[in-house]
Order: structure tokens, then sequence, then C-alpha cells
């Protein structure tokens, strides 16, 4: 245990901002396959096989890990679980993180429902809603807060990451409000490109856009 706990502090320290964004998003698809391999009980798995279950080629797959130091073994591949233990430690998902959500509409509802989350490493510990008083057709776990209490809780909880689904027209109000109660990442689902400092990550979520852009390959 101390052996791999030493590897992984060593990747963290040798982590580099300029790591590419699209690495980041792979690293999460070769996870979620490394972890049926785990329900598999299958213990190594070759490049070439965790590369073409999570639809990537090898030389990509090889490159995205070289951001973080050296892994597998030519002929025998990598182990799955200590590969799988790495990449959830460099995403931050071992441990539940405390996400909170504004705008508890249709939207913000359904993703309040959601259970998925917690099994990713996630846990939605509070929604926020300018209507905390309106009747909604499905009541959630988790409390439903007025938006003037939306910066002390973000302090006093220490949340990093909020979802976004409120309407575009006051998104980068809220968006402004999150940063300064200390929000560094934003998933945004409202149309509109958020004016954030550079420290802050946002990922725009647009179904709109996504659906466009499967009707140019449906309709070519």
């Amino acid at each position: 245990m101390l052996r791999v706990c030493s590897i992984f502090d060593r990747l963290k320290k040798s982590v580099r901002l300029e790591i590419p964004r699209k690495t980041i998003y792979r690293l999460s698809l070769y996870l979620r396959c490394l972890q049926r391999l785990k329900g598999n009980a299958i213990r190594t798995v070759s490049s070439e096989a965790l590369a073409k279950a999570a639809g990537v080629k090898s030389t990509q797959l090889r490159k995205d890990l070289t951001y973080f130091g050296q892994f597998g073994t030519r002929g025998l591949g990598y182990e799955v679980e200590q590969l799988a233990t790495m990449i959830a430690d460099l995403l931050g998902t071992t441990r539940l993180q405390p996400v909170v959500l504004v705008g508890a509409g249709h939207l913000g509802m359904a993703l309040l429902s959601y259970r998925g989350f917690e099994q990713e490493g996630f846990e939605i510990v509070a929604a926020f809603d300018i209507d905390t008083g309106r009747e909604r057709s499905r009541k959630p776990s988790q409390p439903v807060l007025s938006m003037d209490k939306l910066p002390e809780f973000v302090r006093e909880h220490r949340v990093k990451m909020a979802i976004l689904t409120v309407p575009a027209t006051v998104a980068q109000e809220v968006a402004n409000a999150l940063v300064e109660a200390g929000v560094e990442g934003i998933l945004n689902f409202a149309p509109i490109v958020l004016q954030v400092r550079e420290e802050v990550t946002e990922n725009n979520v647009n179904l709109a856009i996504e659906l466009e852009n499967l009707s140019y390959f449906v309709q070519h």
C-alpha cells in the first residue's frame, strides 16, 4: 500500500497544467472501461484492448497516460485495479465530492433525482432557486434553498463544483455569485457562454447544439 501511495504522490506532483482537456475527458472513458473489467474479474488488460473499449487508438491511450507517468508491462499490459485507482485518484473521485445545483426547474429536478452521480463520486448536497415554495412534481431528498443562502452554504460546506440549470438571462449573475463564494468548476446547462476567471473551469452542455450536430450527420 505504501508503494502505491508513493506512486500516486509522485503522479500528483508531475501533473502539468498544460495537459489537454480532451486528455482529461478520455481519462474518464478509460476509468469506466476499467471498472467494467474489474466487475468481470479481469486483472490485466493490453493497451490495444483498453483503447478499443474506449473507442480510441492505442497510440492515443498510451500518449494520454504518459502525461502522468509510465504504466504497464511490455507483453503483460496494465494492471486493471492499479490503473483504475490511479485514474480515479487523479480525477478526484475516490471520495464523494459535494456539488450544488442552481435552478430547480424541470431539468434541475431531473438531475436532483438521478442517483448515478454518487456512484461516480459526486453528491448533489443542495439545490437553490428563486422560488422555493412552488409545487414541484418531484420532491427531492436534497433541500431546495433560497438564492440568498447560496454564498454561505457554498463556503460552509466547502463546495467547489456547481451545476447551472437557470435561464440564460440570469446565468452570468448566478455564475458570478458562485465564483465569488469559492466555486472553481461550473457545469453549465444554460445556452450561454459564461465569462469566468481564468482559474475557474466551465463546461458547457448545450443540448440544441448536440442535436444540430447529429442532424448534420443524419442528413449527410
